[in-house]
């Protein structure tokens, strides 16, 4: 190989080896950015399900409630079950109630506000019921009696389904994410608020459907992300250095 070979194939090398040097060490950094994030999140959701539940907020000022602000925030407020379908959203266990770890379905209800706004509440969790929905109509049926009770428990916002997310069973009214925006237009709940209410209390007799206090955990592993970038960005170096320790050896004989 001739000398100008050499240089090119060097320089080309060496090109590479800074390109990935910088993208490895620039994700690495950045997921040290979002453990500081994760841990203020963490700081702030603990923060919220740990205070004293407030009165919920009127309605005029839902507009500026957000997931980011507002997620996990602790109200009560009095309403009165719609006599209205209900919605079942299928679930394999939870990442926020220790409590529930086998599968079931969380039973979605519209409750009409005493200012006549409409609040989607999910009133708990109905276990086994392996996507039966005349046993959830048994369990949702005894909290319709038409009467304003005093609810308590967390706002939640709605989550987007995914990719690979099954489509809603129309016969069942079983979802399989939390949206309880489509449930409203799907179930003619009407005009509902932007957040729905995870259900603390009260718990109803037989415990079906089961409400209860959340616990949000979320994972940080972020660290061990960015130690691994960072390993990468030196694997990388070492292996410019060993192949421009070798190239010299040759250029040497």
């Amino acid at each position: 190989m001739t000398a100008l070979s050499w240089r090119r194939q060097g320089t080309g090398f060496a090109i590479f080896t800074l390109v990935m040097v910088a993208v490895f060490v620039g994700l690495g950094i950045w997921q040290l950015q979002r453990r500081v994030e994760k841990h203020a999140l963490i700081a702030a959701l603990t923060e919220r399900v740990a205070a004293p539940p407030v009165s919920l907020p009127q309605a005029s000022q839902w507009h500026a409630l957000s997931a980011d602000n507002d997620e996990f925030r602790r109200v009560t407020f009095t309403a009165a079950y719609a006599r209205a379908p209900d919605a079942m959203v299928y679930s394999s266990g939870s990442a926020v109630r220790e409590d529930i770890s086998g599968p079931g379905t969380w039973a979605f209800l519209p409750a009409r506000l005493p200012s006549g706004e409409t609040v989607v509440v999910n009133a708990g969790f109905v276990p086994n019921t392996m996507q039966d929905r005349d046993v959830q109509d048994r369990a949702v049926t005894k909290l319709i009696t038409g009467q304003p009770v005093t609810l308590s428990g967390y706002l939640r916002f709605p989550e987007a389904p995914g990719l690979f997310t099954p489509a809603e069973n129309r016969d069942k009214r079983l979802w399989f994410v939390r949206d309880h925006l489509a449930m409203a237009s799907r179930l003619g709940w009407g005009t509902v608020a932007p957040f729905y209410i995870d259900l603390e209390a009260p718990v109803p007799a037989n415990g079906i459907p089961k409400p209860g206090p959340l616990t949000p955990q979320l994972r940080d592993d972020h660290m061990q992300y960015a130690i691994t970038w960072f390993s990468l960005a030196a694997m990388v170096l070492i292996a410019f250095a060993v192949w421009l320790r070798g190239r010299r050896g040759v250029e040497n004989r």
